[in-house]
């Protein structure tokens, strides 16, 4: 999952350098961040790009900021659609975001294909949430009304961040990320129902537009009424949050679509014992079957322990 270096000490030391947004945006210290998980636990298969997804919106003219009281402020929220019309086109993405692919080039280099490199980005309609609430949101009304009252206007917004999502990836691959994750990390909050308009049909856009059979993971929060479909977007990992059980959703799932996940990232607040307790037991409701990355059921939490990552690591790789 993302975020896997802010637990722990180097990390900060070098925050407190640099901001976030300096670091996301200077190759070599987003390199450096990015290799800080590996250096310290090398038994972990991959770097995940250091980076965020609001680089998207930016890139296309609406900057966003950290909140002094917590969460993300954008520099202005989409009222209309004379703004959203206004916004920089697709083709502009790969330049105003040269920086991901220049730090992607390094970490390409640095690993020496002697661990994988993924790249990420967030779902058109996740990101759509952000630009139109004006930030993070809590009850999510003005991106809902868009959709249920202005659906051109709607379409139309969410046809230019999947361009420009297209382009972001494809730039990525071009760089050497050996996979893509999609981070619909706000698909849950729209009705059943409407999940596939909102989110999924633009996903799969993206998908068909990568190159084929391209390693793309997608991660859901709070779908798992969608779970079928999703498998049949052409993704070749559904990453799954921890209120699954994981053993049930790999057997309902075709077999060429692997798992990722899912152990609660709130564990690694816990204990050593309890850690290494419950990614035993996931492994466990694993056995005999196929196509299982372990990994958290979301992001690792500032607050995690490293005695505890520690324990995690050494129980899957020890893990018979």
């Amino acid at each position: 999952m993302r975020q896997a270096g802010r637990y722990l000490p180097e990390y900060r030391a070098l925050k407190a350098k640099s901001s976030f947004l300096e670091m996301v945006r200077t190759p070599a210290l987003a390199a450096e961040v990015t290799l800080q998980p590996l250096q310290r636990f090398p038994g972990l298969d991959a770097a995940i790009l250091f980076s965020d997804i609001l680089v998207i919106p930016e890139a296309l003219g609406q900057g966003y900021r950290f909140r002094d009281e917590g969460g993300i402020g954008m520099d202005y929220r989409l009222d209309t659609r004379t703004q959203i019309d206004a916004l920089a086109p697709a083709a502009a993405v790969p330049e105003k975001l040269r920086y991901v692919a220049d730090a992607l080039v390094l970490l390409k280099k640095e690993l020496a294909g002697q661990k994988a490199l993924l790249g990420f980005g967030g779902s058109p309609w996740t990101l759509a949430t952000y630009m139109v609430e004006g930030g993070s949101s809590d009850e999510f009304e003005r991106i809902k009304l868009l959709f249920y009252t202005d659906r051109a206007t709607f379409d139309a917004l969410l046809e230019k961040l999947t361009a420009a999502l297209i382009a972001y990836f494809q730039m990525q691959i071009r760089a050497g990320a050996d996979a893509i994750q999609i981070f619909d990390s706000w698909g849950g909050i729209i009705a059943g129902p409407d999940y596939e308009g909102a989110s999924l049909k633009w996903i799969r856009q993206i998908v068909a537009a990568l190159p084929k059979d391209f390693p793309v993971i997608l991660y859901a929060k709070g779908t798992a009424p969608h779970i079928s479909d999703q498998a049949f977007t052409g993704v070749r990992v559904l990453s799954v949050d921890w209120t699954n059980d994981l053993a049930i959703v790999r057997r309902t799932l075709p077999a060429n679509v692997a798992v990722q996940g899912n152990l609660d990232p709130v564990l690694l607040n816990t204990t050593p014992a309890i850690v290494t307790r419950e990614t035993a037991k996931l492994l466990e409701s694993m056995r005999g079957t196929t196509g299982h990355i372990f990994n958290l059921g979301h992001g690792i939490l500032p607050q995690a322990k490293i005695e505890c990552v520690e324990a995690l690591v050494s129980t899957v790789t020890a893990w018979k």
